[in-house]
């Protein structure tokens, strides 16, 4: 007896579309809630800083290339971002600037698929030096050539050429960030499609087992080789925005010190995940901006916080969101709300004891014509007197004592709590 055919089709999972929703909203809103000049500057900076930073997670996070010149193809696709804005006011031909970062991409995609072919032939470490020694000679060539990269000064250009359509001329920051907005929200969503798509997944599966990916008959440096082309496109893209945004671009943007903020930021938001590098761009932007105005100190605190994420967090601050919100599917995370206070207090003291000393060392040594006071967080502190030095430290181990003691303390409830979870879950399978 022939059976009717008939069509499943899938229901839609209202979680994402909600999370998506949320996302194009939060893009939407932030220049309305925070409007200051420094906030839309900021926003602007992230906007096209989360699509570099997942762009290098295509190949850090899911293919497992760790890459220390990634910067490169960002800073290469500015480069020829802004030669064609110069290009375009000039009226030598006209595009919009609209689609300037898509010049930026294709300039990202082209040095990808060049020099990609060489890179991707190793794979582990042979990988990440290559990528490191390209990225060093493409630096020194911008140094070497300033017809085009515009030598130590780098090149200008003015994003507010040609016509205002509808009024937009790009010249306001506002306009620029929208611009910014929308090609983070379509990049941020096609990066995402291509992670569930075959080549993500055989991707995924060549940084986990690739002996095993070339014995099934694929070949493993073509996989690597595609999804570097595919992320020197998104990079480049990041990087004609940067170009719109800062109307600038330097030799700086392709130097390996921009790669290894890359590589830095990524692993604090998590690698592993695919928002992770989202919440990396924003601490690139904050430290950047923030941190590096409030202390000439900044590089030295994002390495120490680097270092205890690696020691401790390994998977990134996005690991940690997603620990608690395990803990708060069981409602489990009210129990630890005590835990997390006493452990932020502490860690906060040890941070200024730590911070006191760290600012008078600088202060010593690079301000020391200012005279020996300086102002720290409301306190006026001596740097040449005992006494601002013993309260420092006093401070310092009293933070640390407290703190490993709460920590102690923690542990044994998260691990009660883990088990408590382990038995309902196996509870739940039973039933």
């Amino acid at each position: 007896m022939a059976t009717t055919p008939y069509y499943q089709f899938k229901p839609y999972n209202v979680g994402r579309w909600l999370l998506w929703t949320l996302y194009a909203l939060l893009l939407i809103a932030a220049p309305l809630m925070f409007k200051s000049s420094l906030a839309l500057t900021m926003l602007s900076q992230a906007g096209y800083l989360v699509i570099i930073c997942l762009s290098y997670n295509i190949l850090l996070g899911q293919g497992g290339m760790l890459s220390f010149g990634h910067a490169v193809y960002a800073g290469l696709g500015s480069f020829l971002a802004v030669h064609a804005m110069n290009l375009a006011g000039k009226g030598t031909f006209y595009i919009p600037l609209s689609l300037i970062p898509l010049v930026g991409g294709l300039s990202g995609l082209f040095f990808a698929v060049l020099f990609g072919y060489v890179t991707t032939k190793k794979a582990g470490t042979t990988f990440a030096m290559i990528t490191l020694g390209v990225g060093e000679l493409v630096f020194a060539m911008s140094l070497m050539f300033p017809e085009f990269f515009g030598g130590e000064g780098g090149i200008t250009t003015n994003r507010a050429y040609g016509k205002p359509v509808f009024g937009i001329s790009f010249g306001p920051q506002i306009q620029v960030y929208y611009l910014i907005a929308v090609y983070c929200f379509i990049c941020t969503a096609a990066m995402f499609a291509f992670t569930r798509t075959p080549l993500g997944r055989i991707l995924n599966a060549v940084r986990d087992n690739p002996e095993r990916v070339e014995f099934i008959g694929y070949n493993t440096q073509r996989v690597r080789y595609y999804a570097f082309i595919i992320a020197g496109f998104f990079a480049g893209i990041g990087g004609g925005l940067a170009a719109i945004n800062s109307e600038i671009v330097t030799a700086e943007v392709v130097s390996g010190v921009r790669s290894g903020s890359l590589l830095l930021f990524t692993f604090l938001g998590g690698a592993t995940f695919f928002f992770g590098p989202i919440i990396g761009a924003g601490l690139l932007v904050v430290a950047l901006i923030l941190l590096s105005e409030l202390s000439m100190a900044w590089l030295l605190y994002v390495g120490l916080i680097f270092l205890f994420m690696v020691m401790y967090a390994p998977g990134g601050i996005a690991s940690l969101i997603m620990m608690n919100l395990r803990v708060a599917a069981f409602g489990k995370l009210r129990e630890l709300w005590v835990g997390y206070l006493g452990l932020a207090v502490t860690a906060f003291t040890a941070l200024a004891g730590a911070a006191a000393m760290v600012e008078m060392v600088y202060h010593l040594q690079l301000n020391a014509a200012l005279g020996p006071e300086l102002g720290f967080m409301g306190v006026r502190l001596n740097a040449t007197n005992l006494n601002s030095w013993l309260g420092a430290g006093f401070v310092l181990v009293t933070g640390l004592g407290l703190f490993e003691l709460t920590r102690r303390q923690f542990l044994t409830q998260w691990g009660e709590i883990q088990d408590d979870i382990e038995k309902e879950i196996k509870r739940r399978e039973l039933l």
